[in-house]
């Protein structure tokens, strides 16, 4: 039986008690907060609590934008009801990575007769379920979808045909070879392309480049404004992007501004490819631009490229000088003020006056830095990971205090030997470290005394004197991202290279950051994801603690390779990091010889927040009882992967055990990867 409000809210005991009544608040502070709750609790529930609320939960602010990306509490019966209620308001629903809705459940979009834009990536989807959909929403202008094997283009009725025609964004994931329905959509002005074809079959069997059957039509380009496309790792994805930029090389658009190609490792320049980029230097103005390094390495296209009010470039990898990036790129210091996003990771000459005769222990010239700085004074994005940019003893030039002028920034990746001091410091050995008298890698190790680290936030690091590094995130409170990065680092488990077993040491200048550093990383209130990997002089890990007492929105973060290789030392100060790690919803830890113990999942207990869930440890180990009660603590965690040193059998029994838990819906998982367990 429902208490009356009254109750809920409180009784008034006395003249001086004084209840606040929600419904006492305006409409416009009412609909704000109710902007925070997710479509299908404010519909389902909320909606049904008073009448007040019902009028509220169906306004327009409200209904017209249905987003379920990443709520994975929701269900086949709940999106049903949901789009019963409120389908013919809705102008834009949001579907992406709702991976656990059987396909029947597309069907229900057939409600939303009004819909604008409609993102089903990630979704089961056929082609004939998409052409009965899309013959339905003749007001649809943006569109998101994925090509899977068995995809028929002919199957697409001429209702269908007809929508896909009037289509003006367009993002399409392709798992097969196929144009997908970009030849239908003809009046496109924005294609973003994510290729994740594999080179072979389930079957073991070689993939070909070549589009399937019926696949004779070729996509229309006239009216294209932008063009990006994504490659994974493969000669197949190579070959079909080929034929996708075939068409751009005979007719390039005049209106195209954006042309961004994110391909991993070597992709070798063609003949088309070379009249498209000639094409685009005559005939376009760029305000974005991204390439394969090796297309950019030759330079000839930036030399002719003309640009209009560029936002976004991306030179990742490439051999550019930075006396070429200040002459030719950013023109001298003229027209970059538009620029917000600059991507220059892996360029390891990027800050040199030259390539030649330059290794890669030398020192920057901070000239090119500062130029840079000025002339992009509103960088809201800046990569300069991958790379060894050393500071010299000049004063006011290193490059933290150059850096510390963006005061725009809301993401930063940098090399950890860029955050040290200059040459004369880093000569100097490494303050309270004990890691040169360590053996480095996996061999015998010597015994060494249990470091202590302050247990509270008040006994932590204080300000180094004359720390750059502390300086600069002094300036940059508005900070959300952040990656240290070693300039050698490889991850065991890489996204788009690949595995290296045994990894470069790090840089002799990142053996002078330390926990001092890292909780210099406490300033950044804002702070939202975080990645730390290669950090060799980390003893105690109290910097952590302090970031995750101070940095409370912290939602993801990444830590890999800290410390002594042989030894996980920070693993107590971290255990009491997660105390306070209550919003967290991401956590990677790539550590080897890792002990995932009850103690560990006790203490990641407390991150109530979790979802996804990624251990990678060679040689480590893990406790089978202390994971299941992890997981039956935190709800929320809908992957959890966990690749170590445990035995196939181990692996196989806790997969098992979880599945059997009862009210969790799971996805197949191959022994074969590891102590892989991918929740649902």
């Amino acid at each position: 039986m429902s208490r009356p409000r009254e109750e809920i809210l409180g009784e008034e005991s006395g003249e001086d008690c004084h209840v606040i009544d929600l419904m006492g608040f305006s409409d416009e502070i009412l609909l704000h907060i109710l902007s925070y709750v997710p479509s299908t609790d404010l519909i389902l529930n909320v909606k049904r609590t008073c009448r007040k609320l019902a009028t509220l939960c169906l306004d327009k602010s409200l209904t017209h934008t249905v987003v379920l990306h990443k709520d994975y509490q929701v269900s086949k019966d709940k999106v049903k009801q949901l789009l019963k209620e409120i389908g013919k308001e809705i102008l834009q629903l949001n579907m992406a990575g709702c991976y656990w809705l059987p396909s029947s459940t597309i069907d229900n979009v057939l409600r939303c007769k009004n819909l604008v834009k409609l993102n089903l990536s990630g979704c089961h989807l056929t082609s004939l379920r998409l052409s009965k959909m899309l013959s339905v929403l003749q007001n649809l202008r943006s569109l998101a979808i994925d090509v899977n094997p068995g995809f028929d283009a002919s199957q697409l009725s001429s209702e269908c045909k007809a929508t896909l025609s009037r289509v003006l964004e367009l993002k399409q994931t392709l798992y097969t070879p196929s144009y997908g329905v970009v030849p239908c959509c003809t009046s496109l002005e924005k294609l973003l392309l994510y290729f994740e074809i594999l080179d072979r079959s389930r079957e073991g069997f070689i993939l070909s480049g070549q589009l399937m059957v019926g696949e004779s039509n070729v996509p229309h380009y006239q009216n294209l404004r932008v063009f990006y496309a994504r490659l994974a790792p493969g000669y197949v994805n190579q070959e079909v992007v080929r034929l996708y930029l075939a068409v751009l090389s005979d007719r390039t658009p005049e209106n195209l501004h954006v042309f961004l190609i994110s391909a991993p490792g070597s992709f070798a320049e063609t003949g088309a490819t070379k009249n498209l980029l000639d094409s685009m230097a005559r005939n376009v103005c760029l305000d974005a631009l991204q390439l394969p390094k090796s297309w950019l390495n030759g330079f000839s296209l930036l030399q002719h490229v003309k640009f209009n009010s560029p936002f976004y470039f991306s030179f990742s990898r490439c051999t550019l000088s930075g006396s070429y990036l200040v002459q030719k790129v950013i023109n001298g210091g003229k027209d970059l003020k538009s620029l917000t996003s600059l991507n220059l990771s892996g360029c390891i000459h990027c800050l040199a006056p030259d390539s030649f005769f330059r290794k890669a222990e030398d020192d920057i010239d901070s000239s090119i830095l500062e130029s840079l700085v000025v002339s992009c004074c509103n960088l809201r994005h800046l990569n300069l990971s991958a790379a060894h940019h050393h500071s010299s003893e000049n004063l006011g030039k290193h490059l933290c205090q150059l850096l510390a002028r963006l005061k725009h920034l809301l993401s930063l990746a940098l090399p950890v030997c860029s955050i040290t001091g200059g040459a004369a410091n880093a000569d100097k050995p490494p303050m309270q470290s004990v890691t040169n008298m360590l053996p480095q890698g996996f061999g015998k190790k010597a015994r060494v005394g249990v470091q202590t680290y302050p247990r509270s936030v008040e006994q932590g690091h204080a300000k180094p004197q004359s720390s750059v590094f502390w300086t600069l995130l002094e300036s940059l409170l508005l900070l959300e991202s952040l990656e240290l990065v070693g300039s050698n680092f490889s991850s065991a488990m890489p996204r788009n290279e690949p595995a290296i077993r045994n990894s470069l040491p790090a840089c002799s200048r990142a053996q002078h950051v330390g926990d001092a550093e890292v909780a210099a990383i406490s300033q950044l209130t804002y702070l939202r994801n975080l990645t730390l990997a290669q950090l060799p002089n980390i003893l105690t890990g109290s910097g952590l603690i302090r970031i995750g007492a101070q940095c409370q929105h912290l939602r993801t973060l990444s830590l890999a390779n800290l410390g002594m290789m042989g030894k996980v030392v920070y693993l107590p100060a971290f255990m009491d990091m997660l105390k306070y790690c209550k919003h967290l919803r991401d956590l990677r830890l790539e550590q080897p010889y890792f002990s995932a113990n009850a103690q560990f999942f006790q203490a990641l207990s407390h991150c109530s927040s979790l979802q996804r869930l990624c251990i990678i440890s060679r040689n480590g180990t893990l406790q089978s009882d202390a994971v299941m009660s992890f997981m039956a603590s935190c709800l929320e965690v809908i992957m959890c992967h966990m690749f170590t040193g445990e035995s196939l059998t181990a692996c196989k029994n806790l997969q098992q055990s979880i599945v059997r838990r009862p009210k969790l819906r799971w996805e197949g998982w191959d022994p074969s990867e590891g102590d892989a367990v991918q929740a649902e």
